[in-house]
């Protein structure tokens, strides 16, 4: 594997869209369970709306949209050009 590749594959991986898009799903999946386990004093509580199921579809769907963006609009890496110091090579600290 290249240097460059490297690059791209880290960049990728922590690109934030995906980081947050993969939070908003597992909550999301987690509120949509508690939801669909509501017992009748927690939907009477809440005015007989089941807002743990409504939000966890929500915050699925969110999830899914910024997932989508990251899959459809990746995030190009510039490669790094021989005269900027890198992180490993000894450059001026002045």
């Amino acid at each position: 594997m290249t240097d460059e590749t490297g690059r791209k594959r880290a960049a990728r991986l922590f690109d934030i869209r995906r980081i947050i898009g993969g939070l908003f799903v597992l909550y999301g999946l987690i509120l949509t369970v508690a939801g669909l386990l509501d017992g009748d004093a927690a939907i009477a509580k809440a005015e007989g709306v089941r807002i743990n199921l409504w939000m966890g579809v929500a915050m699925i769907a969110v999830g899914g949209v910024f997932l989508l963006w990251e899959r459809l609009r990746p995030l190009e890496v510039t490669p790094a050009s021989p005269d900027e110091p890198g992180p490993d090579s000894p450059g001026d600290p002045s």
